[in-house]
Parts: C-alpha cells; structure tokens; sequence
C-alpha cells in the first residue's frame, strides 16, 4: 500500500519553496536574455512538491554545455565541475545550492555499452518524454511559475504511484538501470510500482545484466539508505531483479527461522531498517545473516546455524567485491558482519580484561557493531528486546568506561623486540611474539602495568622457562 501524499498543486508555491535564494530567478534572467530556455525539472520538482527538503536544483535548457559554462560563470559561483559534461550537464555551486544545468536530451541504451548512450534533444518535451517515471517528468518555468506536466506526473504524486512515462518496456530498454530505480523510489517515497510498469519491469529483469555493477551498486546503496528500504527490497525480491542484482538474497525467502519470524528474510528487513541509515550500516545488515541458508541444521527439533556468521563474512566478501565496493568500505562490512553476534552474547560476568579485548578486536567498527546488535534483536515478545538492548548497553558503558580510562587500543607490552633480544640475548625470530603477547595478555588483564619493565622482565623470563619450545628447543 502506498502512503497518503500531500502535494502542493499551485504553480508558484514550487519556485517558492526551492528558491529562497534569488540563484535560480538570475540564472533564468541570464539564458533568457540570451535567447535559452531554462527550466526547473525533475527531482528538484518532485521533491519540492512533495514538501521534501533539497538543496539541489536540476535545470533543463537548449543550451549546449559551453553555452551553459558561459552563462553559469556570469552568475559567478562558489564553484563549477564538468564531470558530466559528456552527458550535457554542468555543475555549479552557488552557497548552500548545488545547480545542474543539463541540454534537452534524448537517452538511449547501447546493449553492446553497460552505460547509457546519450544525444541532445530539441525542446523540453522530448526531453520529458525520454525521463524515467511521471513523477518525474513535470517541469517548471522559475519565472512565471507556470508547470508543464504532459504525462499527469501530478496526479501520480497524489496517488502514490511510479509509472513509467509512455512504453515502460521502451523506457526500459533504453536503460534497464530504470528498473532499479523504481524500486529506489518506492524505498524513497513508500510509493507503489503502477501494475503495467511492474509487468514490464519484471519480463524485462534479465536487461540488468547489461547494466554496470558500480550503477547497480550505487542504486543499491540509495536504496537501504532510503526511508522505508523494506519495500523496496521486497520490490527487488517479488519482480525477480534481485537474481541479477543479489541472488544471494532469495535463499533467505526459503530459510525458515526457529518461532521468530517465518523466515530470515524477514528479520533482515527489519533489521535494516532499524539500524541507522548509514551506506555501512545498512549494507551490514543486509548481509549479517546471508550464511544462514547455507548453515541452517535441525537439531532436536531445533533449527540452528552454527556459525553463519563467518561463512556470512566471506559470503560479504565476495558481493561486495562483485559489486566492486572501495576496500575500506568493504572490509568494515565484513566486520560487521562476522562480529554482529558478540555483543548479544555478553554476560556482566565479563572480566575487564575479556571487555578490554573485545574493543581491541572490534576497533574502527565498535559504534557500528553495538547499533547492529541492537536492531539484531527482532523477538516478538517485547520482554526479550528489552532484556537484550539492556545486554548490549551493558556493555557498552563499560566500554565506554574503561575507555575512558585508558586508549585501550594502543595498550603494549612493557618490554618490545628489542628488549626481548638483549634479555635473551638473542637474534630476531618468531620466539619474540608468543612472549610479547603474553605479557601484552596481561596488561589487557589488568595484572601488569604497561610500564612496569621491571616486573615484565621477571615475568617473561618465568614464561620461558615454562616454554622452551618458544625458542624450538
């Protein structure tokens, strides 16, 4: 079910909203007195419409791109960035206002490319005609305020609803990409997918596998991070785009979970959407149980899925990279989800020490891991959430605690390699380590002061003795 929009109609109200910097009346004083069009379209309508806060303005205009660098510089910009220009857009920032400007265009897909073609249009309503869905294609003169509207993108907005412009099959095939993009909006916006658009999109799925991955993987992340990523998930799911985007995720539909919920699909949505909607986040817990499938086992009538989390890890591992995710952003994941059940399995019988190791082993992701943890505890009975959140607060306050004692992180032993060697007398070799970690043990434990030498050398030498073998002897 989509959710009850309030739209603003009155043409004015729009230009209004946008425009409480007087940016965008200048710009269309500038092309309109060199004999351009230039109008307000797209997304910047949309949202402005649907009384969605943007500081971004997308503007179309028959102006070609060196036309548009011209009049863009009289306005006199923070900045100015060409990178699309091979797609007819400059960029410009005027303050707290990102401008696109981009040439009437006519897009097209080349099966043969795994990135739209694209060509200049000649007017402003072939430029609409070739936009994705209504709602976005509704434009605006900043002007007069007057709205131009040829595909009732409007009444669409009022209704809730994502319908391709046209021929959702043409408009599809002119870039699959747009199939994604839909279930993005309905993430987005909690719209529903126009009944003729899904037909279309679901017999025209497999077109995805001419699309790039970094496009896929940038649709992807604006889906999670949207408001409501459950629907568009499920979209993904039920129009079967997700065997050619993640079919990893399908198995989950199948993997039924022991009283929780029915399977562990369902737990990940509300997983995802309980953790914070941050690119990392997100994507950790989308993929925090994705090793269950292929773990789960029944026991005594029990189901289990012993150690799910690590096979999830390398599960991570290889759609991110598949995806050609950055390697920062993909080894956090893969953290994140081979570490999402320690938290829960806390019990305040943790020593200090057993507290003090956790943060070392969890360093760069322990904020995240803890946020996970909390959304990871999906029970039914609200006893059991509750006693579970108090778990991992619990933890995390004396985390919070013992870090605010000392840099837990950047505890060492008191004696290095060096001391080792002239102690022992001794070339380097892999004996230093076992000795290091030992005494680096018990600083973490609390028995040794990370300054104490004198009692670290005592006690690497009591560990030798009692270790022979560390020297291969």
């Amino acid at each position: 079910m989509s959710k009850s929009v309030e739209v603003t109609t009155r043409g004015t109200s729009v230009v209004e909203n946008l425009v409480a910097a007087p940016i965008l009346r200048t710009l269309a004083a500038y092309f309109t007195e060199a004999g351009y069009e230039l109008y307000l379209v797209g997304g910047s309508v949309r949202d402005a419409l649907l009384h969605r806060p943007t500081h971004d303005l997308d503007l179309a205009t028959d102006a070609h791109p060196p036309v548009i660098k011209r009049l863009l510089a009289q306005a006199r910009p923070d900045s100015r960035y060409d990178v699309g220009e091979k797609f007819g857009t400059i960029g410009a920032t005027f303050g707290e206002w990102v401008v696109e400007v981009t040439t009437y265009r006519s897009e097209e897909y080349a099966f043969a490319s795994r990135k739209p073609a694209v060509t200049f249009g000649t007017s402003l309503e072939e430029d609409l005609s070739r936009r994705d869905f209504t709602i976005n294609a509704i434009a605006q003169e900043p002007a007069t305020g007057g709205m131009l509207d040829p595909f009732h993108g409007l009444q669409d907005l009022q209704r809730g609803l994502i319908r391709a412009v046209g021929d959702p099959a043409e408009r599809f095939r002119e870039d699959p990409l747009r199939m994604l993009r839909a279930v993005r909006f309905a993430a987005e916006l909690g719209f529903r997918i126009d009944p003729t658009t899904r037909a279309a999109l679901e017999l025209q799925a497999g077109a995805l596998e001419h699309v790039s991955t970094e496009r896929i993987a940038a649709e992807m992340t604006r889906l999670l991070v949207a408001d409501q990523p459950a629907l568009g998930l499920e979209a993904l799911c039920d129009t079967g785009l997700a065997a050619y985007v993640m079919p990893e995720l399908l198995p989950l539909r199948s993997t039924g979970q022991d009283g929780r919920h029915k399977d562990v699909f369902g737990h990940t949505l509300k997983v995802v959407e309980n953790v914070p909607a941050t690119p990392i986040l997100r994507w950790a817990a989308l993929l925090h149980d994705i090793g269950k499938p292929r773990t789960k086992t029944i026991q005594d009538g029990k189901v289990h899925f012993f150690r799910h989390e690590m096979v999830g890890a390398r599960m991570a591992r290889k759609i991110l990279r598949r995806l050609r995710f950055d390697r920062d952003s993909s080894e956090r994941i893969q953290r994140l989800v081979a570490e999402h059940l320690r938290p829960n399995l806390y019990t305040p019988e943790w020593t200090d020490g057993a507290v003090r190791r956790f943060l070392r082993e969890t360093e760069g992701i322990t904020d995240d891991l803890f946020a996970l943890s909390r959304a990871d505890i999906t029970s039914y009975r609200r006893s059991r959430v509750e006693a579970g959140v108090a778990r991992v607060n619990h933890l995390e306050a004396r985390c919070r605690e013992l870090q605010a004692q000392e840099d837990v992180a950047k505890l060492q032993s008191p004696l290095d390699g060096n001391d080792l060697m002239t102690m022992f007398d001794r070339g380097p070799g892999p004996w230093i380590k076992p000795i290091k970690d030992y005494l680096l043990e018990l600083v973490i434990d609390g028995e040794l002061a990370q300054d104490d030498r004198k009692s670290a050398v005592k006690l690497a030498q009591n560990f030798a003795n009692q270790n022979p073998e560390v020297f291969g002897e």
